[in-house]
C-alpha cells in the first residue's frame, strides 16, 4: 500500500488585501497601497464633483462673453437652419415621417439599417458645403482667444454649441422640424415622439489631442452622431448592447464614419471610438432627450431623479408630471 500524498495547500493572491476593496458608504470598489496613495487616487473625485457644481454658471458666463465679443468667420452658419443645408435624403426621410400614413417599414426604405438587432441607422444629414462651412467656423473659434468649455467629461477637445450660439438657429430646428418625426417612427418606445430638449456638441480627435474614446453610454434617450470631416483614417465607432443588459464587448459591431452622414442610435447603447490613425476627425453629437421618459428614471443613476434647477435645458428633466409613454425596451 503506497504512502498517502500530502494534502495540497491552496493559496490566495495578495491582492485580496489591496485590490477591489468595496466601500459600502460610497458604493465604490477601490485599491489600497497606503493612505498617501488613496488620497492621491481619489482626491480628483472631489475636484470633479466641485467642477460639475460650477458647470451651469460658468457655461452661462462663457456664452455671454462669446455673444458680446466673438466675431464669426462664417456668419451664415448662425442663420436659422434652411433646407438647403440638409441632404436631400435626410429631407425626404423627414418629410415622409411627418406625412399621413407613414410607418416604420416605409421609413426604413429611406435610410440605411446598420444593425437591425441594435436598431442603429444611418443617412446623410448635411450637404458637403454646409459641413465645410461649419468646420471652418469651428476651427476659427478654436483658434480664437474665447473661453471654451469641454464638450463632456470624456472629451477634452471640441465645442459646446449652445455656448457658441448655435443651439437656437441650428440644433433646435433640426430636432423639432426634422428629427422628431423621424425618431417617433424609429424609436417610439424610447420617447422618440416626445423629444423636448437636447445637448449638442462637436468633438475633435487629432494627434496630440484626444485620439480615442472609451466605452460608455450617453445621457440621452437617443443620439445623432454626424461626421463633419476632415480627412482621417481610423476612429471607427464600435457598439455593444444596451448598458442595462449584461453582455460582453468581445465582438462589438464596428461602424466606419462617412463624412456628412449621421448615425442614429439609442442613448443607452454601449459604444466607443477606436484610436484615430491619421488626420483630424470632427463629429457633431446631439443627445436627444425626452422628459416624459427621463422624469421617471434617470439614465445615469437608474433611480427616480432628485431634481436640481439648472441653466438652459439642464439635463433634460422637468418638474412636470410625465406624459404616458413606454420606456425604452431592454431588448
Amino acid at each position: 500500500m503506497g504512502t498517502a500524498a500530502a494534502p495540497r495547500r491552496f493559496c490566495r493572491c495578495a491582492c485580496f488585501c489591496s485590490e477591489n476593496l468595496y466601500v459600502a458608504r460610497y458604493g465604490l470598489h477601490v485599491r489600497f497601497r497606503s493612505e498617501q496613495q488613496l488620497r492621491q487616487d481619489y482626491e480628483p473625485l472631489e475636484q470633479e464633483v466641485e467642477r460639475r457644481r460650477r458647470l451651469g454658471p460658468e457655461s452661462a458666463a462663457r456664452k455671454a462673453l462669446i455673444a458680446s465679443s466673438y466675431r464669426p468667420a462664417r456668419p451664415e452658419v448662425y442663420n436659422l437652419l434652411q433646407e438647403a443645408a440638409l441632404a436631400p435624403e435626410f429631407l425626404a426621410a423627414a418629410e415622409y415621417s411627418a406625412s399621413s400614413g407613414a410607418d416604420l417599414k416605409g421609413l426604413l426604405q429611406r435610410l440605411e439599417t446598420v444593425s437591425e438587432e441594435k436598431r442603429i441607422y444611418r443617412l446623410p444629414v448635411f450637404t458637403a458645403p454646409f459641413c465645410q462651412a461649419l468646420l471652418e467656423e469651428l476651427e476659427h473659434f478654436e483658434q480664437s482667444d474665447m473661453p471654451k468649455g469641454r464638450p463632456n467629461t470624456m472629451n477634452n477637445y471640441g465645442v459646446l454649441l449652445h455656448e457658441l450660439g448655435l443651439d437656437e438657429p441650428l440644433v433646435t430646428p433640426l430636432r423639432e422640424r426634422f428629427l422628431q418625426p423621424l425618431m417617433a417612427l424609429l424609436y417610439p418606445d424610447c420617447g422618440g415622439g416626445w423629444l423636448d430638449s437636447h445637448r449638442a456638441f462637436v468633438v475633435k480627435y487629432a494627434p496630440g489631442q484626444d485620439r480615442e474614446l472609451g466605452c460608455h453610454y450617453d445621457n440621452a434617450e437617443l443620439t445623432l452622431n454626424v461626421s463633419l470631416g476632415k480627412a482621417f483614417t481610423g476612429g471607427a465607432l464600435y457598439f455593444g448592447d444596451l448598458f442595462q443588459v449584461p453582455s460582453t464587448l468581445a465582438k462589438p459591431l464596428e461602424v466606419e464614419h462617412v463624412v456628412g452622414q449621421g448615425l442614429l442610435h439609442r442613448g443607452g447603447q454601449l459604444h466607443g471610438a477606436r484610436p484615430l490613425g491619421t488626420g483630424e476627425r470632427w463629429n457633431l453629437v446631439v443627445w436627444l432627450r425626452a422628459s416624459a421618459v427621463r422624469n421617471r428614471l434617470c439614465p445615469m443613476c437608474c433611480r427616480k431623479p432628485d431634481l436640481v434647477d439648472d441653466e438652459g435645458f439642464g439635463d433634460g428633466f422637468t418638474r412636470e408630471e410625465p406624459a404616458t409613454v413606454d420606456v425604452c425596451a431592454l431588448t
